[in-house]
């Protein structure tokens, strides 16, 4: 019998592009090939999102493009639009199989389990495995070996969220708070280094609360262990709570010389009116301390943020309130998101609702500040020499590039010469850097020294 061809395909966040990944691993130890989405498969797993109501069109969407690929295949639906959206899939016959979070390590199991009957039966009814969530204190055993990136590795070491945001469906899809345990982080991340990865990324559904369902380990303590492999260059930090940046805690992420210079900070609003609406737990001067605790500490942080344009009850004067707090906090990069009503939260129901086109118009002025303070942060590397983790070949102009990231996270340009064969992939270099290739890319020469 030749080996069943599973295709995966991934929305959402990083969590669950680790998810995927942890699954892919799963099947090929039990035989499958992994092929492309795009291919014609025996299996398609759609790991789904369900952030907002665009994601849950999103999966929907991709559900039907792999029956379309494969009318004959068995369709996986799996996460959070799985785990917010059971009963409407299962009344509509969305898919073969429903898998919800904190079951995704037994999809191989299931899907022996739905192929023995499979062929028994010509027909098999619609297989649901989603547990109830909200009441499970279990951290779902997933682990990864490899990842599709070649120079960097994200690993999710924390699920679950107790914020209960106004806007945010997430804690009912992904549940309360659980964390990886230490130890096995710490094997899991020597084992990526074994691999060759040189930068590991630290990612959660809401990373600050690591450790608070393990006793008295935190995220400090595992970075700190993190520090000591000592084939790993670079820890970078993903999405954190503003109320974890205290003086004491970036004193001692400091002595950490590994941890990259590059913090995301979630804000959603300059406003401490509709930060309140938003359920949100810290004001504007709060997160204006953390900021200043991290500018103390570090020379020229990265510092990003989330911001939620046109949110419920969002007057003109709250967002003059958001637009300048913005400008005088100078973020390094500002996702800016326009306000999508989200079923099954709060602010679904609050009224006050802003016009799409209001929306539109604040996303445009903020998508505007935050290009300017973004070209702004970056100019000040010219004429510096900066580390250079590179990454991929690229073309601009007619002419090949080797393109990486700084420990700041800002993209860098190294042009190659016809016959250069000495830049490698996943190779850390210095960099004299010398200008803009255009508006989005620095470029610069190797240094011979730093």
């Amino acid at each position: 019998m030749s080996k069943r061809r599973a295709a995966f395909l991934t929305l959402g966040c990083k969590v669950n592009q680790y998810e995927t990944d942890a699954m892919e691993e799963i099947l090929e130890k039990n035989g499958y090939d992994i092929v492309s989405f795009k291919e014609t498969a025996d299996v398609y797993i759609i790991n789904t999102c369900s952030v907002t109501n665009m994601a849950d069109r999103k999966s929907r969407q991709m559900i039907h493009r792999a029956k379309k690929n494969n009318p004959d295949a068995v369709i996986v639906a799996a996460g959070c639009y799985v785990q917010a959206a059971e009963k409407e899939m299962v009344e509509k016959n969305m898919a073969d199989i429903l898998v919800g979070n904190n079951k995704k390590k037994d999809i191989a199991q299931i899907l022996e389990e739905y192929f023995a009957v499979k062929e028994e039966e010509q027909k098999v009814p619609l297989v649901s495995e989603v547990i109830d969530i909200n009441h499970t204190k279990e951290y779902e055993d997933l682990t990864i070996h490899k990842v599709n990136e070649h120079t960097r590795a994200y690993i999710k070491i924390q699920d679950g969220c107790n914020q209960f945001c106004s806007y945010c469906i997430i804690p009912y899809t992904r549940g309360r708070i659980r964390s990886k345990n230490p130890e096995e982080v710490i094997e899991e991340v020597k084992n990526l280094a074994a691999q060759g990865y040189k930068e590991i990324v630290l990612t959660g559904i809401h990373l600050s609360s690591y450790g608070k369902d393990l006793g008295d380990i935190t995220l400090l303590d595992v970075i700190q262990r993190i520090q000591q492999i000592e084939d790993i260059e670079r820890i970078r930090l993903g999405s954190l709570e503003p109320r974890i940046i205290t003086e004491q805690f970036v004193k001692e992420l400091r002595a950490c010389d590994k941890v990259c210079p590059h913090f995301h900070l979630s804000l959603q609003s300059g406003c401490d009116e509709t930060l309140k609406r938003m359920n949100r737990k810290y004001t504007t001067e709060e997160y204006e301390t953390a900021l200043n605790v991290l500018r103390t500490y570090y020379e020229h942080p990265a510092l990003t943020t989330d911001v939620i344009a046109g949110f419920v009850g969002e007057t003109e004067e709250e967002f003059e309130k958001t637009r300048a707090y913005l400008e005088k906090i100078n973020l390094y990069e500002m996702h800016i998101f326009k306000y999508s009503v989200r079923e099954g939260t709060r602010a679904q129901k609050m009224s006050g609702h802003v016009p799409e086109q209001v929306k539109t118009e604040r996303s445009d002025v903020l998508l505007a500040m935050a290009k300017r303070h973004k070209s702004e942060f970056e100019k000040w590397y010219v004429g510096r020499k900066e580390k250079v983790l590179l990454e991929e070949i690229i073309e601009k102009n007619g002419k090949k590039y080797f393109q990486g990231y700084t420990a700041h996270y800002v993209k860098v340009a190294v042009e190659l010469s016809e016959n250069d064969t000495k830049l490698r992939q996943n190779e850390v270099i210095v960099v004299d850097i010398q200008g803009f290739i255009d508006e989005n890319l620095l470029y610069g020469k190797v240094s011979i020294e730093f």
